[in-house]
């Protein structure tokens, strides 16, 4: 076995000994159940020797949103418990992907993908934990990417470059929050209210070009060219409301509503938009469980399944949209409730105690190859698989809230 072998191993043993300390501490006294926001961070420590292991990556490191998306969670239940393995684990991604002079290792501005930012959004805390230079550099470097990233007519971000004209409801949550909290952070007064309004204007353009009139859900993506395969010639929508994009979006107005000032105007537009979905959402979700369907406006059609990071981000969003004054409080009871459908029927747990969610779409896309056509067969194509990025990250949210409650 070699140094490196030697390390991995090591790592991997700490990792296991610190989550079955935790899982001791927290099992211990009468009566005391383990938070299972603090369970699910150190079950995937757990599995995973060191972060470059997360979304199956195998030891690689990869700058994505995958990974970042579920530190930035495990950041929140440090931020919440504390734990100082969980935040070593998560900030020595950080350190290894960002360079001393603020370049990023495997990230590339040029490319203007709204996948990209994403794991930028953690980097304001770790700058602030640390103080290393290095992580405002990568800030900076990442904002240049937003001040470039390619738009449509309307003022919304392309998804990618390689997908010119093309809005999809996961690029508002790759993009938005991060550029929310640096123009909070960091820009002079007299701008800021500027920016506020382009930040809202892509929820809104995102919304009125998804809309479905039909279900009064969103549609995965909308071409304003109108030139891809996968769109309607007429409405440039894609064809399925798609249960992770949506919830995507959800997450996003959760994540920008958080920062966007009490006084700015703008924010009554997007708890409008929130309050929409949210009277929808219900309707869609299988009577039986409670929880909602890989293609979301097609519950109970044969393939269907019912979908573990959609429920999650939906499970979330109602919580929090109702602590935090989004949402009707008359939905706490629903939306505890959902919690419960949650856990039932997506949660496992192992024989040492180690828990995982099962049933999550591992990806989902448009375009990039002939049978990305959007189409229901191809949305029920895609691999599933347990303990995904994209469910991990909500399911710690959606437990932190419930966690609150008690």
């Amino acid at each position: 076995m070699n140094r490196t072998d030697n390390m991995k191993m090591i790592n991997r043993l700490i990792c296991i000994a610190s989550a079955v300390m935790t899982l001791a501490s927290c099992a211990c006294g009468a009566g005391k159940k383990v938070n299972n926001s603090e369970l699910m961070v150190h079950s995937q420590m757990h599995r995973c020797p060191t972060a470059k292991y997360l979304d199956f990556k195998e030891g690689r490191l990869r700058w994505n949103y995958t990974p970042g998306l579920e530190l930035k969670a495990y950041l929140d239940v440090y931020r919440t418990y504390g734990g100082e393995d969980i935040f070593n684990y998560v900030e020595a991604w950080y350190d290894e992907a960002v360079n001393e002079d603020g370049s990023i290792n495997t990230y590339s501005v040029e490319t203007y993908s709204t996948d990209l930012i994403c794991p930028a959004k953690s980097l304001f805390y770790l700058y602030d934990k640390t103080g290393k230079e290095k992580y405002r550099k990568a800030m900076d470097l990442v904002k240049t990417q937003v001040d470039g990233q390619p738009r449509t007519s309307e003022g919304a971000f392309w998804h990618k470059k390689v997908y010119p004209w093309q809005i999809w409801l996961d690029g508002v949550y790759m993009a938005e929050p991060f550029y929310v909290e640096y123009v909070t952070r960091y820009y002079p007064d007299s701008l800021k209210t500027e920016a506020y309004d382009d930040i809202v204007n892509e929820f809104t353009v995102a919304a009125a070009r998804t809309y479905d009139p039909v279900t009064k859900l969103y549609r995965h993506a909308y071409d304003e060219s109108r030139e891809m395969f996968w769109c309607d010639k007429q409405t440039g929508q894609s064809q399925h409301c798609w249960g992770r994009a949506l919830g995507w979006y959800c997450m996003a107005l959760m994540d920008v509503l958080d920062i966007l000032p009490e006084d700015y105007q703008g924010r009554g537009k997007l708890t409008e938009i929130l309050q929409k979905i949210c009277t929808e959402l219900p309707k869609w979700a299988d009577k039986e469980t409670g929880v909602w369907y890989q293609v979301l406006d097609q519950p109970g059609r044969e393939g269907n399944y019912l979908e573990a990071t959609c429920s999650a981000m939906f499970t979330y969003t109602f919580l929090k949209g109702v602590r935090m004054g989004y949402l009707d409080e008359s939905l706490l009871p629903y939306s505890k409730e959902l919690y419960s459908n949650l856990c039932r029927q997506f949660i496992s747990t192992d024989e040492e105690g180690f828990i995982s969610i099962d049933h999550c779409c591992s990806v989902g896309g448009l375009g990039g190859s002939g049978n990305r056509m959007g189409d229901f067969a191809y949305y029920l194509s895609e691999r599933v698989v347990s303990n995904d990025c994209k469910g991990v990250g909500p399911f710690i949210w959606a437990s932190l809230e419930m966690e609150r409650l008690k």
